[in-house]
């Protein structure tokens, strides 16, 4: 406990009730008070952040990244879609853009913002199945891989409060020369190969909501054809752009298991990354905080060879019941392991354990319609109440820190 009362006197001025409460709380069970950003001794990088949030906000900027990385919290993307329209909603943008995983042709929940399409067969392979053995899965955590000798895929925005179209789309595959893909739509654009970035990248001569491309087996030298995803962006427009890089499952072992996930992640160059992994860490029968905070260490120094001078923002887990059964007491270690890792990284916290209202809570949050009935999801009423706290203690963060 002594790590976080640490933190909590270091941040003892954000704390602080800035904005005059003109309501009661809606939900009582919620902690309010604990809705803030907690920092380390070294607050530098945040404030990094903040400054590029400023410099967006004033038009001095045109974007703003966002990485997400978690499981399934995320991975269904109602959190991201709130936390997103919140960020656009500021200044009324539309520009930049998210990265979108083509989850629908490998039959799998997809994000409410976009979808994804083929008429080939597919297979994935997501780390966080064990057994899987996935040599080369990249950022999003899961690949889809076809050997059809010819089939098309592609991806379409759906209607949404935060993004409407893109200009410029980067397809993440492998690079195989056995497999060759191209527009099949009659859109005029400029492509280029990155093989060293791993994906080529199609700019569009005017903005579209939807693409489709043609791939055709050209011989069986090499076999599969691997997509890793989409980054979708509007550069005609300032904006916000958000990568939900989560998977059904995630813990921080299988994070682990992406080789390909420094590389990637270096191509969208973050200002934020939002690390959210855990509640899969504690479903099992035995959890090693000593292990947990080792898997975390090695996924921050990924993060930092990607991006050295972006801001990181741990998220402690959501309360969850295991099985059903009875409330998970490892959560509570979790929370412990969390502010230790913000301290020994000079990152953020945003302790949403603690003002989801604690150990217990997510039986009432199941009583008042949002969470589900296995106690460990939510319903899109409850990630969107989880977007607009998270989004709060942001801004508030940054109004009191930066702007004063």
């Amino acid at each position: 406990m002594m790590m976080r009362r640490t933190l909590l006197l270091i941040t003892c001025l954000v704390t602080l009730n800035i904005f005059s409460q003109t309501e009661e709380p809606k939900y009582p069970f919620i902690n309010y008070a604990a809705n803030k950003i907690v920092f380390s001794k070294d607050s530098s990088s945040m404030l990094g952040f903040y400054k590029k949030l400023n410099a967006f906000l004033t038009g001095k900027e045109n974007e703003v990244r966002i990485i997400h990385i978690g499981g399934s919290h995320v991975q269904g993307g109602m959190w991201g879609d709130e936390l997103t329209a919140n960020f656009q909603n500021i200044n009324k943008t539309t520009g930049s853009g998210f990265f979108a995983f083509p989850f629908k042709i490998i039959k799998t929940n997809s994000p409410p913002y976009f979808t994804s399409f083929s008429n080939g067969h597919w297979r994935s392979c997501r780390t966080a199945v064990l057994k899987n053995n996935c040599p080369n899965v990249g950022m999003a955590q899961i690949t889809a891989t076809t050997n059809d000798s010819a089939n098309h895929f592609g991806m379409r925005v759906l209607d949404n409060p935060h993004h409407k179209n893109f200009n410029v789309i980067r397809v993440y595959h492998n690079f195989n020369k056995s497999f060759s893909f191209s527009i099949k739509t009659n859109i005029k654009a400029t492509r280029k190969d990155f093989e060293d970035k791993g994906y080529t990248q199609f700019t569009l001569e005017t903005p579209v909501d939807s693409i489709v491309f043609e791939l055709q087996r050209k011989d069986t030298a090499q076999r599969d054809f691997i997509l890793y995803g989409f980054d979708v962006r509007n550069t005609n427009e300032p904006g916000i752009y958000y990568a939900a890089l989560g998977a059904n499952g995630a813990s921080t072992q299988s994070v682990l298991r992406c080789s390909k996930l420094a590389q990637q992640l270096k191509t969208l160059q973050p200002d934020l990354v939002i690390l959210s992994l855990g509640v899969n860490d504690v479903q099992g029968k035995v959890f090693s905080p000593e292990d947990y905070i080792a898997h975390y260490d090695s996924i921050v120094a990924r993060i930092r060879e990607a991006s050295p001078t972006c801001a990181i923002l741990f998220t402690t887990i959501t309360d969850n019941y295991v099985r059903k059964r009875g409330p998970n007491k490892k959560s509570e270690s979790v929370e412990e392991c969390i502010y230790k890792l913000v301290e020994k990284h000079n990152a953020a916290l945003w302790d949403m354990f603690a003002v989801m209202g604690g150990y217990k809570s997510i039986a009432k949050w199941l009583q008042v319609g949002l969470a589900r009935k296995d106690k460990v999801h939510f319903t899109a009423k409850g990630y969107h109440l989880f977007a607009d706290l998270m989004f709060e203690a942001i801004m508030r963060s940054y109004k009191y820190n930066y702007k004063n």
